[in-house]
């Protein structure tokens, strides 16, 4: 049956003030398994609709517009933009929607430390690395990790191919219909979708203009953000010329976790995800053929291992 999301804002800290942060949530806000998903770079929360239509049965699906994209707010300071502003984000989201109030029917503990909060986490590239850097704190609520085309390394090829795929942020569209043509040419790698899926994904990433065309529903600073290398315990400066090493980060989380990877996927190297099997934690590692980065996780074949692996008990 399909399910109806319902739309919600609150306010977080940055370093220069609060912003409102949007989410989508879908199924019984009563339902105690509280699963959150975070989208890509310059993505958004409605990328997750079918997934979370397939989740919304038995969970509570929570999907985050991270600040700058969708329903979020964009920041006057583009220097904000990076790791330790999303992972605080993200924090106060956990604190939003998982905490133990109302009685035991709300209340979805931790196996690993009975009486804590526990929250799945689904991640896309971006919101990837944030679920992973949240999973690798000291008594994090991550009890089950989802890691969608990303990982503990990220080689300066991929880091190329972000940017090349993000270098035209400020660029116009006159009609909906040339936003889903540029949405068709760079997003081919992410997979095959319907034509009702392209319309809803365009519709759904674009944002109008007072003179009648559009523009992307992200901030151009975002991108210049990460020209500039990013922050925090993911840098994306030209100094990083081997990549983006994260393996002390993978090392300190105990969830177990699910590693997608699109077989062509310049981001996440076959080798990588290997070596991310012998180390860190309990993972487990699903390919899909003829994808790169990253999956749109909207097919029925890239939705069931991820309904198998957050519902098998344990």
């Amino acid at each position: 049956m399909t399910q109806n999301p319902r739309f919600s804002k609150f306010l977080s800290l940055g370093p220069h003030g609060f912003h409102r942060l949007n989410y989508v949530e879908w199924g019984d806000g009563e339902n105690p398994h509280v699963v959150i998903c975070v989208h890509g770079l310059t993505r958004n929360a409605r990328d997750f609709d079918e997934l979370a239509q397939g989740l919304a049965a038995d969970a509570r699906v929570i999907c985050l517009d991270v600040a700058g994209r969708g329903g979020s707010d964009w920041l006057e300071h583009k220097e904000d933009y990076g790791f330790p502003l999303y992972v605080a984000d993200a924090a106060a989201l956990i604190a939003r929607v998982g905490s133990a109030v109302g009685g035991a029917k709300r209340r979805f503990f931790s196996a690993r430390k009975p009486g804590r909060p526990a929250i799945d986490w689904i991640g896309t590239s971006m919101g990837g690395l944030i679920g992973m850097m949240l999973a690798s704190k000291p008594h994090s609520p991550i009890r089950r990790l989802v890691l969608n085309d990303i990982g503990a390394l990220i080689p300066w090829a991929g880091l190329l191919h972000l940017q090349a795929t993000h270098g035209d942020a400020n660029r116009h569209f006159d009609s909906l219909a040339g936003l889903e043509a540029h949405l068709r040419r760079t997003c081919a790698s992410f997979g095959p979708l319907t034509d009702a899926q392209w319309a809803s994904l365009a519709s759904n990433s674009a944002r109008r203009r007072q003179d009648g065309g559009y523009i992307f529903d992200f901030d151009p600073g975002i991108v210049e953000s990460l020209r500039r290398g990013g922050q925090g315990e993911v840098s994306f400066g030209a100094d990083f010329l081997f990549g983006v090493d994260l393996w002390r980060v993978w090392d300190k989380v105990k969830s177990p976790t699910l590693l997608l990877r699109g077989e062509q996927s310049p981001l996440l190297p076959r080798g990588a995800a290997e070596r991310m099997l012998t180390r860190g934690p309990e993972t487990k590692l699903v390919e899909f053929e003829g994808i790169g980065h990253a999956p749109w996780l909207k097919s029925a074949e890239q939705i069931a291992p991820i309904r198998d692996f957050l519902l098998a008990p344990r």
